[in-house]
This record gives structure tokens, C-alpha cells and sequence, in this order.
């Protein structure tokens, strides 16, 4: 990541106090729904809760022409019906593709792995950023409602 985008770099400036509450006020509770869906124009996991309380985390880091969205391989509805117990990122290499010309954004790939370790274990989504070189970065955040 050389040139961080400027909606990363307002998201630092920021603080992530929001993003920590909401994951501490969500520890421990019981999920009953997991899914990633698109909810104001951005690619969301939401774990929904038994209070009925929902968990949102995304990459927040949008600032212009990029495409960013999350995907995964682990069947999210095996991990229902259980604690969520914590959340963790991880850096990831980024995608190389055999032909830069088919992206969309530019020749940038980035990816990082969102860890959610609940009762049942762990499950790993990718969250991705296509970009031209000068949107790099993610801003992981999260908001309980």
C-alpha cells in the first residue's frame, strides 16, 4: 500500500472509538444470522443477533474510483447458532491477475482478511480493493444497531 486513499486516511484521522464499542458491546452474544449484503451502496457482513441487535462490518476506506467488496469461501450459516467471540484483520498478498487489462478500476488488487472467531470456530472473509494505484488501503469499521 503506497499511496493510501483519502478515505482511509479521513478514517485514521478519525479514530475507530465507534468501531471498538460496537465490537465490545457485541461480544458474547448469540448469532442467529450471518450474511454479507449490499446495504447503502456497500458490501456489509451483518450478524444478526438473538436481541435482535445486527452487527455491520465493511471497508469504509471508499474515497472515489475503486470497486471494494468482501467475499468468502466458508459457509456462513454453519457458524449460526453460536458466540460471537472476536474479530481480527489480517494483511493478505495482493491478487496478481494473468491479465491486468481486465480490471475494472485500474491495475491495483489489494485484499485483506477479516478473522470473526465465534464458538463453532473461525470463518474468513477477503475484503477487496480494486483501484489505479492511488486508493490503496482498507478501513475496516463496524456499527451496532
Amino acid at each position: 500500500m503506497n499511496n493510501l486513499g483519502m478515505g482511509v486516511m479521513i478514517g485514521m484521522l478519525g479514530g475507530n472509538n465507534e468501531t471498538v464499542e460496537s465490537v465490545q458491546k457485541s461480544l458474547n452474544k448469540h448469532i442467529s444470522n450471518i450474511k454479507i449484503a449490499t446495504e447503502d451502496d456497500e458490501n456489509k457482513l451483518i450478524l444478526e443477533f438473538s436481541d435482535s441487535s445486527k452487527l455491520y462490518l465493511w471497508d469504509d476506506g471508499q474515497s472515489c474510483c475503486e470497486s471494494r467488496y468482501m467475499t468468502t469461501d466458508d459457509d456462513l450459516k454453519s457458524f449460526e447458532d453460536s458466540v460471537f467471540l472476536n474479530v481480527e484483520i489480517r494483511d493478505a498478498p495482493n491478487v496478481k491477475e494473468e491479465n491486468e487489462d481486465e480490471y475494472d478500476w485500474g491495475e491495483e488488487h489489494e485484499v485483506q482478511f477479516l478473522l470473526i472467531t465465534t464458538s463453532k470456530g473461525v470463518f474468513t472473509l477477503e475484503t477487496h480493493n480494486e483501484h489505479n494505484g492511488y486508493y490503496s488501503g482498507f478501513w475496516i469499521v463496524a456499527k451496532i444497531k
